[in-house]
């Protein structure tokens, strides 16, 4: 079994929760759009980015503390993951509020792709897209959204990580 000294193990714990946690979370809203057909805007794909970056920077920091070297990359590391869901909390908490109209979305956020080339291109474009808007919500649970979930997860990654750097600080 692998045993982590004290000092690693708070940090250790947290880098592992991000993982578990992020990528339930970014699973669950790939298994939604692919099963449930509930099609993401474009802010719901920005804050995917959050995911795609942040949880190979934990994984980075879980797999130097396993290594067993100096803590003070991973440290360096679940700050960075810490600062990458904190702004994913922001954007996921902005798009919440554009879902309950309590502010105005970007211009763009419910566009579609590009300009076609020519009307026939215009007609075809037409019959494949989609368009979602980002303040029209797709699915609610307990009143809130997946935008709302993901601010609250995003937020818990950052407290856990908060206390993980806290905690191994004076060991």
């Amino acid at each position: 079994m692998l045993s982590l000294d004290p000092q690693r193990r708070p940090l250790a714990l947290a880098a592992a929760i991000a993982l578990i946690v992020g990528i339930a979370t970014v699973s669950g809203a790939w298994s939604l759009q692919i099963f449930a057909d509930i099609v993401p805007c474009p802010l719901c794909l920005q804050q995917r980015w959050v995911y795609y970056l942040g949880l190979p920077v934990a994984a980075a920091a879980l797999a130097w503390l396993i290594a067993g070297a100096s803590t003070g990359v991973p440290r360096v590391l679940l700050g960075l993951t810490a600062l990458l869901f904190a702004g994913g909390a922001v954007l996921a908490a902005y798009h919440s509020g554009v879902e309950w109209h309590w502010w105005a979305g970007p211009s763009g956020c419910a566009t579609g792709a590009g300009a076609p080339q020519s009307a026939m291109g215009l007609l075809q474009q037409m019959e494949r897209t989609r368009v979602v808007p980002c303040d029209e919500v797709s699915w609610r649970f307990l009143g809130l959204s997946l935008a709302g979930y993901n601010a609250l997860i995003s937020a818990g990654i950052v407290a856990v990580i908060g206390w993980a750097l806290g905690a191994s600080r004076g060991k």
